[in-house]
């Protein structure tokens, strides 16, 4: 799971540099916890982006092309584990 994250992590980095690392991590992991929560409360995966943005996110909106990027990842993590792990956390760790 981690390599995974790591592997989307310098995917997705490259392309959503508008700040510092550590800003832009941390714009990559609050979209990572939206997904996660989506998941927890049985949002369809085909209809996380939609669920996301219907509330303005905090994140700039060019980071809005990581959500379909990230969502397979998060919603093939296993339901019960996904309870209890902070996947934002981990993104963020692999990150920077």
């Amino acid at each position: 799971m981690v390599r995974l994250a790591l592997a989307l992590t310098l995917l997705v980095t490259p392309a959503l540099a508008t700040g510092s690392d550590k800003e832009s991590c941390a714009h990559q992991a609050d979209i990572v916890a939206a997904i996660q929560q989506a998941r927890l409360n049985n949002v369809a995966e085909a209809d996380v982006g939609q669920t996301i943005l219907a509330d303005p996110p905090t994140w700039p909106e060019n980071y809005n092309a990581a959500i379909p990027v990230i969502t397979p990842w998060v919603y093939e993590q296993n339901l019960d584990e996904l309870r209890d792990q902070d996947l934002a956390a981990i993104w963020n760790e692999m990150c920077l």
